[in-house]
């Protein structure tokens, strides 16, 4: 069926090349947008319309029509509105009447035309002249009320933003969340910079990398699992306050809160502690808020969450505490592996201490952590580039921002200290040869920046799809990635 429309529809773009027109035609001026047209008019009646017509030149999608004889009204939508167009048979010329014949929904044309209303009040372009600017060879799905198919939404994501205008404003409201973010930092006399992707050494976090091969220079390379050591590497530098919105490629599974290509904001702050971005943290997500719905308060699913501030603080401590480790036995291994066994833990035998410790605390608190809540002092051993606390050497200065059941931030005050940080490689090399795949690769280089001095620092990463899932309500990350990473079409 659909082998045939799409025939039906290459011999209209022939018929149209047979009257001179190119089907696909790119010599139309557009000096009006739907929205601003409707601004104009406001609800000027229809009298003080035709005393003082105002033309336009519009173009877009035709996503309806309707014939009445000698009136057809077709319903136009640009990258701002919809609008109604209607053409009357005396009021065009017959090329431009006949040219309906070959018009399909999902056509795109430019009118021209003065605005007036119907009899119902509508506003509308009175066509004086119609173009057919691209022939659409491909029917809009579902006669065009809607895609629901998931799979196919993702996969043709044009189509999903063709015809479901609330996909469209999510990804408005992304592009809305990423400047003000820029501008946050500015405002806070942060530089915007640019680190690679391409990497010789991988490092920044616990992940497996991407591989690929540079041909000239006949060497492997990784994609960046995360840009951390190279803004700390600026941050030696004498750039202090430096921030990046980078793609990050981590080779893992994908799922409702995974994908394995995406987009983190990554910032550090020289003479700054992680209680400071704490405070830093709060205040941009509640400013977020503010910028995109005028209050502190947004839905998400079945809850209604609070940016208002200050946000909860959990340790990880208190959090195992609560999962039922006794209190004098949170360094037991023993005693955490009873508890990880009650809570299903799979594998657990096979863990360390600390990992233990976020085994224990993630399965037990981690979705019923609703309301932003900082999640403080980890344990020494998952933490490789965390600063040692200064009380318990056992912990470091870190803290992870949990929203709506998911980790959604990461920082700590950093570890420059080149000879703590030369030993924590190598621990992280022992765990990579017991087969450990996302320990933490050495990093000579790395080390010796920190030979040459880094200030105390504190530096943070916030994922940009996971903000942008809370602030538009959307349940999966898939639904706020344009080309989530999918299976190959059968």
């Amino acid at each position: 069926m659909e082998d045939t429309i799409i025939a039906q529809r290459a011999e209209k773009a022939e018929a149209l090349r047979a009257r001179g027109q190119n089907p696909f035609a790119n010599d139309f001026r557009v000096t009006d947008l739907a929205r601003d047209v409707r601004l104009k008019c406001g609800d000027a009646p229809e009298e003080a319309l035709n005393a003082e017509p105002i033309a336009v030149a519009v173009a877009g999608r035709v996503l309806a029509v309707r014939s009445f004889g000698k009136a057809v009204f077709l319903v136009v939508e640009d990258r701002s509105d919809k609008l109604q167009a209607n053409l009357f048979r005396n009021d065009v010329s017959e090329a431009d009447w006949a040219l309906l014949e070959l018009l399909d929904l999902g056509d795109i044309v430019g009118l021209t035309g003065v605005m007036m209303r119907t009899r119902k009040g509508e506003l509308s372009v009175k066509v004086q002249t119609l173009r057919i600017l691209t022939k659409a060879l491909r029917p809009l799905p579902e006669k065009w009320h809607g895609l629901t198919d998931v799979a196919v939404r993702y996969r043709q994501r044009y189509l999903d933003l063709v015809v479901n205008p609330e996909v469209r404003e999510v990804f408005r409201t992304r592009s809305r969340i990423v400047s003000y973010i820029r501008r946050f930092f500015e405002a806070r006399d942060y530089l915007e910079v640019e680190t690679p992707i391409l990497q010789a050494i991988y490092g920044g976090a616990a992940a497996r990398p991407f591989t690929t091969h540079h041909n000239v220079l006949d060497m492997g390379l990784y994609l960046r699992v995360a840009p951390e050591l190279n803004l700390k590497r600026l941050v030696v530098g004498g750039l202090h306050r430096v921030f990046e919105l980078n793609r990050c490629f981590r080779n893992e599974g994908v799922s409702t809160r995974h994908n394995p290509e995406f987009t983190m904001l990554e910032f550090y702050e020289a003479f700054a502690t992680y209680d400071d971005l704490m405070v830093l943290t709060e205040t941009l997500f509640r400013e977020i808020a503010l910028h995109l719905t005028g209050g502190t308060q947004i839905p998400y699913g079945e809850h209604v969450l609070d940016f208002t501030g200050p946000f909860r603080r959990l340790s990880v401590h208190d959090g195992l505490v609560e999962a039922g480790v006794p209190v004098d036995q949170i360094g037991d291994r023993d005693a955490l592996l009873a508890v990880a066994e009650r809570l299903g833990i799979k594998g657990a035998e096979a863990l360390t201490v600390g990992y233990l410790q976020m085994e224990v605390f993630e399965r037990a608190h981690e979705a019923h952590l609703i309301q932003p809540t900082f999640v403080t002092d980890f344990p020494l051993e998952v933490s490789p580039l965390s600063r040692t606390k200064e009380a318990d050497p056992t912990l470091v200065d870190r803290f992870e921002l949990y929203v709506a059941g998911r980790e959604c931030a990461n920082a700590f005050s950093e570890l420059n200290d080149p000879v703590d940080q030369r030993a924590r490689f190598e621990a992280q090399l022992a765990r990579r040869t017991g087969g450990d795949l996302e320990a933490h690769p050495m990093d000579e280089d790395y080390v010796r920046a920190l030979e040459h001095g880094m200030p105390p620092t504190a530096g943070e990463g916030i994922g940009i799809d996971r903000l942008v899932m809370l602030f538009t309500n959307s349940a999966s990350i898939r639904d706020v990635i344009f080309f989530p990473l999918l299976r190959p079409e059968a």
